[in-house]
């Protein structure tokens, strides 16, 4: 055993009452108690001092480690091979963690809790839930581990972060708070016109700074004990500027000495947030996450990550932002909501950002129980383009009879001839490159390009057609949102099949009119019928161009 580890083994005795002395400390913390026992140890006469010398440098030096790892994991939930890389360089990073947790610095535990006692029978009847997911017995699987030799349960449903199992090690750090900071005051004027918000931006954002402030101050005063984070919706039409409209509250939670948090379930818009938060404050410390990131391991005051690398936080951030709360693969996925969760300290406030939020949070939204702000109009305070109808074959029809009705060539020439760029939706990802060759054809166009989920070349051409090197996209609906062209049209072809809904619909339909020198662009939905989802996409967006009309927040 090294010193060091005799460090810690001597600190777990004292702990459980073996040192002597113990029993009449009890009183005193475990911190004083060490220090106590170490001067006693340093005092002792003969050829004891020059050890307990040495004993005592050690520990001091292993408590300082101790406090290093500990400040270094606030906020983190990592695998013990991850603790290790963040901690790399540090001395006896093993001993250090165990003291941290002695001193309640952080908390260790089996990444995988098993129910029941020890043997298989046991854990399988008690079932077992992954500490970092939260997932249960139907994502668990056991297998002979390399490890302990042993049946060991590891959990499925966060593999891609790597193996949580239920003989590996978890660390939890301490939550992040904000101490008690007293509520910045209301916002001017002035402040607000420094991010040049339009009057239904201005409107929503101050609603949601005042409940973000509020929130953060209430709860300074008792931290959140086992309750979900206070939540607002910020309801949003596609183009309405709701990156900008969040820079108000960014700044406040920052000024206050708080940890931010950016989330959004897809890599691309990470990327594409990325210099644009930076732009915005330039003075901040900007850590942006996804799969394979250069900052894996650093901290900022402002994070931009993906859903998925919320699972490597614990209780880290004041103020967490998921944008397109509604988007795969975030939606309907339990593990990536109980990430964004337990990612909030307990003096947080959570804010959703959506312009097709799920039906439960409309619902909630409207019976008065989910604080929310709505913001029915684009920042350059013209409509939305309504879709208009087209009654077209199915693309597997286009495709076998290699031509497209004359009404939709009729409609793509008027859009190129007018200098647009067109965004043609299809359904199936092998539709997308015949689609694309068919209309190179018949358009007599050769800068026209298809592009998928799994297309090796999609970012180049995405960059592509941002340039207007390409004049015609055929995608599927990965490019539904955060692809901004200035002066777009939106062909959706299969509009009346089932993979489409009304959110997709409305999503696909907001890459149109999003510019001031191009606000209305022209949206076609092309099909066979006519569907409930694509009257409803209609009604939605008829719905909010009424209420920023009646609102005054669009230009007469």
């Amino acid at each position: 055993m090294t010193r060091l580890a005799a460090c810690v083994e001597q600190a777990k005795r004292e702990t459980h009452g073996d040192h002597p002395g113990a029993q009449q400390q009890e009183g005193e913390s475990l911190r004083a108690r060490m220090e106590r026992w170490t001067r006693a140890d340093v005092g002792r006469s003969g050829n004891g001092t020059q050890r307990a010398d040495s004993s005592g440098a050690q520990w001091r030096e292993l408590s300082a480690a101790a406090k290093r790892a500990a400040s270094a994991l606030q906020g983190r939930a990592l695998l013990r091979g991850e603790a290790h890389a963040l901690l790399e360089g540090a001395a006896d990073i093993g001993g250090a963690l165990q003291l941290a947790q002695l001193h309640g610095w952080l908390r260790l535990s089996g990444a995988v809790a098993a129910g029941g006692g020890g043997r298989l029978r046991q854990r399988r009847k008690g079932g077992a839930r992954c500490l970092r997911c939260g997932s249960g017995e139907a994502h668990m699987h056991r297998t002979r581990c390399a490890s302990c030799g042993r049946m060991c349960a590891y959990c499925s449903a966060c593999l891609g972060m790597g193996r949580s199992r239920e003989c590996e090690l978890l660390i939890l750090g301490m939550p992040s708070l904000l101490g008690g900071a007293a509520p910045a005051p209301p916002p001017t004027e002035a402040a607000f016109a420094r991010w040049g918000l339009s009057p239904a931006q201005a409107a929503a954002t101050k609603t949601a700074l005042r409940f973000v402030e509020l929130t953060l101050h209430s709860a300074s005063a008792g931290t959140r004990q086992g309750e979900s984070p206070p939540s607002f919706l910020l309801w949003a039409v596609t183009g309405a500027g709701k990156t900008e409209m969040i820079f108000p509250l960014v700044d406040s939670v920052t000024r206050l000495g708080g940890q931010v948090l950016i989330a959004t379930p897809r890599r691309d818009v990470v990327l594409e947030l990325d210099p644009r938060i930076r732009k915005a404050f330039p003075e901040a410390k900007v850590v942006t996450l996804y799969g394979g990131s250069e900052q894996r391991w650093e901290r900022g005051g402002i994070t931009l990550a993906t859903t998925h690398q919320l699972m490597r936080f614990h209780q880290s951030f004041n103020l967490v932002i998921i944008d397109e709360l509604d988007a795969f693969p975030y939606v309907n996925d339990p593990v990536l909501h109980y990430a964004a969760e337990r990612c909030c300290s307990p003096v947080a406030a959570r804010m959703f950002l959506s312009a097709t939020p799920p039906r439960e949070l409309q619902r909630q939204a409207r019976k008065g129980r989910l604080p929310h702000a709505r913001v029915p109009a684009r920042y350059h305070r013209q409509p939305l383009p309504v879709p208009s109808l087209l009654r077209t074959p199915t693309v597997k029809q286009m495709l076998a009879m290699k031509r497209i009705p004359a009404a939709l060539q009729t409609a793509m020439l008027k859009s190129l001839n007018r200098g647009a760029q067109l965004f043609v939706f299809v359904q199936r990802i092998e539709q997308t490159e015949p689609m694309a060759a068919l209309l190179r054809s018949i358009l007599k166009q050769p800068a026209i390009e298809g592009t998928s989920s799994k297309d090796p070349q999609r970012a180049d051409k995405i960059i592509r057609f941002r340039n207007k090197e390409l004049r015609v996209l055929v995608t599927t609906t990965i490019l539904e949102r955060g692809v901004t062209i200035p002066r777009s049209d939106v062909y959706i072809l299969d509009a009346d099949g089932r993979l489409f809904d009304e959110a997709s619909l409305v999503q696909m339909a907001g890459r149109a009119g999003r510019s001031a020198d191009d606000p209305n662009g022209f949206v076609y939905f092309g099909g066979k019928e006519r569907t409930r989802s694509q009257v409803a996409a209609v009604r939605h967006i008829q719905k909010m161009n009424r209420i920023a009309r009646s609102n005054g927040y669009l230009e007469q």
